[in-house]
């Protein structure tokens, strides 16, 4: 029998969890994440909304799946107009994507378009994705002050921007509230745990207890209530999250859904290749690293060939660094590059070339974003509804990452670096959400696990 987005909403209830409303719009309280380049796009995401969740295309460079743009304008190194064409080619690939996606997902669910702050196209994304019907927009690395007004005439479209803590949601909210417009949902991204760009302003900042969803959740809610704002604003956890007992616990500290990236990225229906979805997957937590982005933000990715490489290099790199006449791709894509800009402070690598070559499954070259943890299939790579059912499923979501190939985790929070201590003791020293069903603290002994 096939089962519709009814099906996978009344499973989330019978898993004493609850929907996720937006704009009225009852939702699976589990969000899919924009991933670029081309990780998410149109296959990935309407597979998601199909079930009834939120799937996001992530809008940059989306050209790359598309040979006839590709054609178009993947020679224009030396052509004094080909920032406008190859944006140009970057818009239609958006269209094509958000359409194919809302075809594709039959009426259910959501499509949104994560556009990023710092792209230097940030407007077109968001005219495109309006004009090519995206249900939500979804905004992060850096704060989208200026939404409000750049969606005015657009009052049906859910407006989502991604922020790490209580201080920049009150930022936000605030400036919004004098444009009249609050947001639909705020992402809260815990920097110590997500993949890809991080909120957060240094390396150093990352593990601050501020970011930890007990505390930012609470001091945000704190904060909806004394403004008179309470149960208007869905807040979705993101960061570290793969199982249902982690769900349960954020939407009993008061977030009304989450979001996961890498765990949708290693699915069969993931718009990137095999390849791409093996270095993730099969990653191990010595493996991650974090570093500063070219586009000054801190970040997080596999160490592969080419950034253990250049994180090497990088002190050379950036002693030599210097203003370039022109952008390596031609097209300008942040609007602050380290690389182009001569900005010795940050990274110094062409993000868009070497998230190509990820795309392309190139260890040598490629740069392959993910986040921190353990994923809740280990290295195995599963459809998307498997993944849906595993965190709808109390019992089989603890029962598999036990049975995973790292079995020293904590379901509630996220991994423990404590690999060779066995189930003495947790590393992070905190109680579980629900000690039984932790392999940490419960009385099981570990050969029963």
């Amino acid at each position: 029998m096939r089962k519709d987005a009814t099906y996978w909403l009344d499973q989330t209830q019978a898993a004493g969890l609850k929907p996720l409303k937006i704009k009225g719009q009852i939702l699976l309280p589990i969000v899919q994440g924009g991933m670029g380049v081309c990780v998410s796009a149109s296959g990935l995401s309407s597979a998601v909304a199909k079930l009834g969740g939120m799937g996001t295309i992530s809008s940059v460079d989306l050209r790359r799946r598309h040979s006839d743009l590709m054609k178009k304008t993947g020679h224009l190194d030396k052509e004094p107009d080909a920032r406008s064409l190859i944006d140009a080619a970057n818009l239609e690939a958006l269209d094509r994507e958000i359409k194919t996606a809302k075809l594709n997902s039959n009426g259910q669910g959501w499509i949104a378009v994560n556009i990023m702050k710092a792209l230097s196209a940030y407007e077109g994304y968001i005219q495109q994705s309006i004009k090519s019907g995206a249900n939500a927009l979804v905004v992060g690395a850096g704060l989208p002050l200026d939404l409000p007004e750049l969606t005015k005439d657009h009052p049906d479209i859910a407006l989502i921007p991604i922020l790490s803590d209580a201080r920049g949601v009150q930022l936000l909210v605030r400036k919004w509230e004098k444009k009249g417009r609050l947001p639909d949902a705020i992402i809260i991204e815990n920097p110590r745990l997500a993949g890809g760009h991080l909120g957060a302003a240094r390396l150093a900042d990352l593990g601050d207890s501020r970011f930890e969803f007990e505390i930012a959740i609470g001091q945000i809610l704190e904060f909806f209530k004394t403004s008179g704002i309470e149960n208007e604003i869905p807040l979705i956890a993101a960061g570290g999250i793969n199982s249902h007992a982690e769900i349960l616990r954020l939407q009993r500290l008061g977030a009304s859904g989450v979001q996961l990236g890498t765990a949708f990225a290693v699915t069969q229906e993931c718009d990137a290749p095999q390849v791409f979805k093996e270095v993730l997957a099969q990653a191990k937590p010595q493996d991650i690293v974090e570093f500063v982005s070219v586009a000054g933000l801190p970040a997080r990715a596999v160490r592969t060939p080419w950034l253990d490489k250049y994180l090497r290099i990088l002190p050379v790199l950036q002693e030599r660094a210097h203003k370039k006449l022109k952008c390596n791709m031609s097209f300008d894509c942040l609007t602050h590059c380290g690389l182009r800009d001569g900005d010795a402070t940050i990274g110094q690598f062409c993000i868009d070339q070497q998230l190509g070559h990820a795309l392309e499954g190139d260890l040598k070259r490629g740069l392959f974003f993910r986040g921190a943890g353990v994923l809740p299939f280990g290295a195995e790579i599963k459809k998307v509804s498997d993944l849906i059912r595993f965190l709808l499923t109390p019992v089989a979501s603890n029962t598999e990452i036990q049975s995973s190939e790292v079995n020293n985790f904590c379901p509630t929070r996220g991994a423990c670096v404590h690999l060779e201590q066995g189930f003495e003791k947790c590393i992070q020293d905190h109680q579980c959400f629900d000690d039984d069903l932790c392999p940490l603290h419960s009385s099981f002994a570990p050969n029963e696990l």
